[in-house]
This record gives structure tokens, sequence and C-alpha cells, in this order.
């Protein structure tokens, strides 16, 4: 069974349960086994922080992962994903999409990046990023925000 622990800078939002719900099905759906996953959500301020500190760019962005990979146990401790709320909704209006829908699509991305994937760059041709617009169609009924 999987877990999930998610965590709020600032006041915890009443979507925490959809969010945790959904983790664990994108987290089932591919294939991971006892994992214990923690999420932040943050602003921008201080994910530009971490950003700038573990990746030396000083700059925000919009999801973030870093990997543990260690296990105790029957346990796996992949590691933690840290999404800004802020960025978010920006990116959500640059591209034109629902706020959930990127939502959804940032907690994907840091769970490939958690399960050891990655890519090149941002071209529609990406594996992981083929992958991800993949189970963010298959689980689009599936919503956080709404």
């Amino acid at each position: 069974m999987n877990r999930v622990e998610i965590a709020f800078e600032g006041k915890t939002r009443p979507w925490k349960r959809k969010a945790r719900f959904f983790i664990t099905k994108i987290l089932d759906r591919i294939g991971t086994h006892n994992w214990d996953l923690s999420v932040l959500f943050c602003g921008s301020l201080t994910i530009r922080s971490l950003n700038a500190r573990y990746r030396n760019r000083d700059e925000s962005t919009d999801v973030l992962s870093f990997s543990l990979g260690e296990s105790c146990g029957n346990r796996f401790f992949p590691g933690d994903i840290v999404i800004s709320l802020e960025t978010l909704k920006e990116n959500a209006e640059y591209f034109a999409v629902p706020q959930d829908e990127e939502l959804r699509r940032l907690l994907i991305h840091g769970i490939l990046h958690l399960g050891g994937m990655d890519h090149a760059g941002n071209g529609p041709g990406e594996p992981m990023l083929v992958l991800q617009e993949k189970l963010l169609e298959e689980f689009s009924a599936l919503h956080i925000l709404e």
C-alpha cells in the first residue's frame, strides 16, 4: 500500500483529500508498491529558494522533485515533491488550461521523476512527457480543485 503525506505552506486547503486520492491512483497505476511519498504545496518565494539552493537556479519554478530513493523494511521512500501554487496558477493562465489540470500534470510530473524518469527537453516527443500526458488523459475524470 502506498502512503502519501501532504503539507501546505500556510493554511491547509480543502482539496487535500482529493489530492491524496489522485496521487495514490497514479502511484497504483504506474505500479509502485509501499511508497511513502511527501508533497509540499508552497508559494513562489519558497520554491525559488529551494531551486537556488539545490539546483543553483535563482528563479521560481512550478515543481521540484527531490529524490531520496531509500528503503526501510518493506517501505520505499522515493523523495519529496514541491509545487508552487502561485506558479501553477501562472502556468494555467499561460497555457490556457484549468488550474486543476495543471495541478494534476505537475503531480504526475513529480511522481515520474521520483520513479526514475527524466527528460532532456520539453518537446512533445519526450517519453516521460508522453507518459505524463497519457496518464493525465487517463485520469481526466479525477478532479482535485473542483
